[in-house]
């Protein structure tokens, strides 16, 4: 089970791709925002089997509000995205 301030990559969907902050979880789906197309106070509903888990989690405060967000998400595609050259 993804706990909050998880963070997943989309697998599937127009967010293909995008990685996004899990918010809340529940039996088979995860709430997610990403700060900028699903801000905090309109949570995306995605099936579980639709996201990948990664190793990072966001602080606590990184979900404070959307612009905290998206700078955190944003920084941690870049790191992510370093690591793979």
């Amino acid at each position: 089970m993804l706990a909050r301030a998880a963070v997943v990559r989309s697998a599937a969907g127009r967010d293909k791709g995008r990685l996004l902050a899990v918010v809340r979880a529940e039996n088979a789906a995860v709430f997610v925002c990403d700060g900028k197309e699903r801000p905090l106070n309109r949570p995306k509903r995605k099936n579980i089997r639709h996201v990948t888990p990664t190793q990072a989690a966001l602080p606590e405060d990184a979900l404070a509000n959307d612009r905290v967000l998206r700078r955190a998400l944003r920084r941690l595609d870049a790191e992510m995205n370093d690591n793979i050259k």
